[in-house]
């Protein structure tokens, strides 16, 4: 009677525990949406598979509505890796105190915004823009708002006071859609979607054309929630840092990244983010 317990409990200990060691299993995955949610679901689903072969987890993409989701969520524990703009990360950080930023591309360590205008436009400079109707892509994008409005008050162009109208399109491909319709004079959007629009001929460049480029800034990253397991960060920075172009089911990723290769990144590297946060008015305190 004592083994027939003994067995019993030991069963019972086994359901409270299986259950536990399948949530740890699993690695929720998700993304600022700064394109469309298909985008991103096709984007991901080779680098899905490949980071789920390197650390041994069941990878899972979670679509989210809005940018301050995907802080909301990784705050919450409800998320573990997600990509951010590097306003939105120093966001995530401010908000949890502990998340990390483990990798970024190449391409981001020094990444641009594209002012666009239809073509027919006859500004030449950005100060020709006064006093037309312009468009943002989201309020917490790094590339598609905060940086191009910092760097327009640098310029002595105050976006609230001398635009006529300004509006924000939710996502850099809806900019340039924007633009080309005419629904706005100009707008901003983040250059690699704006080199994939052109590549792909999703954007008419009889009608739309790039007027000014912003200097250099760090913007996106891969970032991880602070109390992850910290064997499963290092796989995955591994992982990302060992992507390699000459390997065939890599380039895939990579290109679907618009990434060159992966490198190592750390939380000082968005201080300048941060400053012009402030600067711009977008952080309060």
């Amino acid at each position: 009677m004592r083994l027939v317990r003994r067995l019993a409990a030991l069963v019972l200990a086994a359901l409270v525990v299986v259950p536990g060691l399948a949530a740890a299993a699993e690695l929720r995955v998700s993304a600022i949406p700064d394109e469309s949610p298909t985008e991103l679901q096709r984007k991901f689903a080779p680098l899905g598979v490949y980071l789920g072969k390197a650390t041994g987890l069941d990878v899972k993409f979670v679509p989210v509505t809005d940018y301050a989701a995907t802080v909301e969520g990784l705050a919450a524990g409800k998320l573990d890796l997600v990509w951010y703009g590097g306003f939105t990360f120093v966001q995530a950080r401010r908000r949890t105190g502990t998340a990390i930023p483990i990798v970024q591309r190449a391409e981001d360590a020094r990444f641009h915004s594209k002012f666009i205008v239809s073509s027919a436009s006859k500004a030449r400079t950005l100060a020709d823009l006064k006093g037309a109707t312009f468009a943002f892509g989201a309020v917490s994008s790094t590339s598609g708002h905060l940086m191009p409005r910092y760097f327009l008050l640098k310029q002595g162009i105050d976006p609230d006071r001398d635009f006529a109208r300004v509006a924000y399109s939710g996502a850099h491909d809806v900019t340039a859609k924007w633009v080309e319709a005419g629904k706005v004079d100009a707008g901003v959007l983040n250059e690699s979607i704006w080199q994939k629009l052109v590549e792909e001929k999703k954007v008419d460049l009889a009608k739309v054309r790039v007027l000014e480029t912003t200097p250099d800034y760090q913007d996106y990253n891969w970032t991880v929630r602070g109390d992850l397991d910290p064997k499963t960060v290092d796989a995955l920075r591994k992982a990302f840092l060992a992507l390699d172009p000459a390997n065939p089911e890599h380039r895939t990723i990579l290109d679907l990244q618009r990434a060159s290769r992966f490198i190592a990144t750390s939380p000082e590297s968005y201080s300048a983010i941060e400053q012009a946060a402030r600067a711009a008015g977008l952080l309060k305190d």
